[in-house]
């Protein structure tokens, strides 16, 4: 099956501190692409991977779900932590969902956490219909592209399988009960403005999470996919300040 364009997965060899970013629910890895790419640049080794489903069409994450996504999640931290003395776990919405599950479970193993709109829940009247209407029909709209920068796409399927979405909700359940489990060091950015989740999300993450050393960050001038978003480049920057402070400071000590 072919893919859609920027699906593909990108691999940089770099530095001994290495990066995993994980992409959304029904996107792929364009929409982390430049973000990856910057990493790249400071020299860091970065993993961008397609999760399992995505970036071909809405049918094929039909006969996925999070038990699927969060395994090439794992797999893919594990080889990097093989090739890198410090290892980073980052993701968008769902992305954030997984990069957070991968540091409650893999703790020292993990230096740092960097989430953007990170998705924690679902709309209430969604999330109860689920059980019942993914077995009334196949699909409903899709979620890709809130994006507030005029003429910028994000790949992804106009489409969301009932069944995944069903799998994705009983995922956030479980991760919001691992969050206790978070302990590293963590940077959350997340939109004043986001239609697909709400900045309540984010707060949960706040809240929920162990970790002593936290910063949040309010990007004002973006929607969702903010890595697209006018605020990329405040992402870019904030992340790569995060990941310097951390291994400058664990270099010293």
């Amino acid at each position: 099956m072919p893919l859609l364009p920027g699906s593909e997965p990108m691999f940089h060899e770099g530095g001994r501190t290495g990066v995993l970013l994980c992409h959304g629910f029904t996107g792929s890895p364009q929409s982390l692409r430049p973000w990856a790419r910057h990493l790249a640049e400071q020299g860091l080794t970065v993993s961008l991977p397609l999760l399992p489903g995505h970036g071909t069409r809405w049918q094929d994450l039909q006969h996925t779900g999070w038990q699927d996504w969060y395994a090439t999640a794992d797999r893919e931290l594990r080889l990097l932590a093989e090739r890198c003395d410090r290892v980073f776990v980052a993701g968008l919405s769902m992305g954030g969902a997984l990069a957070l599950r991968l540091a409650a479970r893999h703790g020292d193993t993990v230096s740092g956490v960097v989430v953007v709109n990170p998705g924690m829940t679902m709309k209430p009247l969604d999330s109860l219909a689920l059980p019942v209407l993914r077995h009334l029909k196949a699909s409903t709209r899709g979620i890709v592209s809130d994006i507030a920068k005029e003429g910028v796409v994000e790949s992804g399927y106009q489409r969301v399988p009932l069944h995944a979405a069903y799998s994705l909700r009983n995922f956030f359940t479980l991760v919001r009960g691992e969050l206790p489990q978070v302990t590293q060091p963590l940077l959350v950015l997340h939109s004043r403005v986001d239609h697909v989740v709400p900045p309540s999300d984010s707060a949960i993450v706040l809240n929920k999470v162990s970790s002593t050393d936290v910063t949040e960050t309010v990007l004002e001038s973006s929607y969702h996919v903010a890595t697209l978003d006018h605020d990329a480049e405040r992402v870019f920057a904030d992340s790569c300040g995060f990941i310097t402070r951390l291994t400058t400071r664990k270099i010293s000590t």
